[in-house]
């Protein structure tokens, strides 16, 4: 009997060895990494050259892309190493259970070999719906309350710790440039950063509005409420992109000190910058930096970045994947609900991914609607 389990643990692993297999091949065509190989070379070359940094923007390109590269190389040669392990365990076991013998360590040791590919292959095929030409950007995110006055604002706060919390799990650094308290509590609005490759890809799939039914901490006789918060993300560009160009006379900047209201949101100086641009309308803050200097260069590169996306979406016939739909902040417009009254549910309306582990998705539990929505995209396009 036991050996009729070892056979049919073995038989169930190298059937999952040969579907990772094939999976692996697959990624290596649609991920081109032999064209990955050739441009590592040449930019290796490249950066082998002592001239090269007498252009430092150019040399601060290459070293990035080869060192992206290097990693996605690396990554991709070690799954086939990881493959290659899998079948020899598997080879080992076989001959063990040939000899009348069933080797239960070497099984167990096969079952997490295979179990660890089956992750590390998932993560790898994400790569493919991540192909946009600015999913490896760094994210501006932008909150705004919406309908549902205190409760809404209290909304957008809890949206600010979720997307932080889902950005310190994925390794992202979070930089909050702007946040406008409420009249009560919670904010009015937020403007953040969020700093790690692919951040923008991600984070692309968030935008929309966001509603959550809840019993409102605010009511005196604790009713239900309906609130709701939007968010919107633009790629952050690389200064001297040259997307965008800004004619100072088309700014009006002002300056103004941080109420604090914001509590650990804000820095309390009177450094802080608002930058319009008149033809377009656009106004971008920024009060976190530590000077008016600073405050003023991160809020220009925003106004850049908001300039080129609205460019590209000028550009085109119709909003694509990048622009997204800019919908009413209110009812009937919503991508997603939050239910924590009557019932623990959040559902999103454009996949139908659901959950009805609340609080693991507000503690920044967000891969899942991610990923699902991104495979939607990449199904319609």
């Amino acid at each position: 009997m036991a050996d009729l389990k070892a056979e049919g643990a073995l038989r169930d692993a190298v059937s999952t060895l040969g579907d990772l297999e094939d999976r692996w091949s697959a990624a290596r065509d649609y991920l081109k990494i032999e064209e990955g190989r050739e441009r590592h070379a040449a930019l290796a070359l490249e950066a082998a050259d002592p001239d090269l940094w007498s252009d430092q923007d150019r040399a601060r390109e290459v070293t990035t892309e080869l060192g992206r590269l290097s990693n996605d190389l690396e990554e991709f040669d070690q799954l086939r190493r990881a493959l290659d392990d899998g079948l020899v365990l598997a080879d080992f076991s076989r001959e063990a259970l040939s000899a009348g013998e069933a080797d239960w360590s070497l099984l167990d040791e096969l079952a997490s070999t295979v179990a660890q590919l089956r992750h590390s292959l998932a993560a790898l095929e994400m790569r493919s719906l991540l192909s946009g030409p600015y999913d490896e950007n760094d994210a501006i995110a932008e909150l705004h309350a919406g309908a549902g006055g205190t409760d809404a604002q209290d909304w957008t706060e809890m949206m600010l710790r979720m997307y932080s919390r889902w950005a310190e799990r994925r390794g992202f650094d979070v930089e909050i440039d702007e946040a406008t308290a409420g009249q009560e509590a919670g904010l009015l609005s937020a403007t953040f950063i969020v700093k790690g490759r692919f951040a923008y890809g991600w984070l692309s799939a968030e935008r929309g509005v966001h509603r959550l039914v809840r019993m409102s901490p605010f009511d005196s006789q604790a009713r239900r409420q309906t609130s709701f918060a939007s968010i919107d993300i633009t790629p952050l560009l690389a200064e001297g992109s040259g997307e965008a160009e800004i004619d100072e006379k088309d700014l009006r900047i002002d300056t103004f000190r941080s109420s604090g209201a914001g509590g650990q949101h804000v820095n309390t100086t009177d450094s802080a910058i608002r930058i319009t641009h008149l033809p377009s309308g656009i106004v971008v803050s920024c009060q976190n930096e530590r000077s008016q200097h600073q405050n003023r260069a991160r809020a220009m590169q925003i106004l850049t970045a908001k300039l080129a996306d609205r460019a590209r979406i000028e550009r085109q016939a119709q909003m694509d994947a990048l622009s997204g739909t800019r919908s009413d902040n209110a009812w009937g417009s919503q991508i997603r609900s939050y239910v924590m009254a009557p019932y623990q549910l959040v559902k999103d309306h454009r996949t139908n991914y659901e959950t009805g582990n609340v609080e693991a998705v507000l503690d920044g539990d967000l891969d899942g609607f991610m990923e699902a929505e991104l495979r939607r995209q990449r199904e319609r396009s």
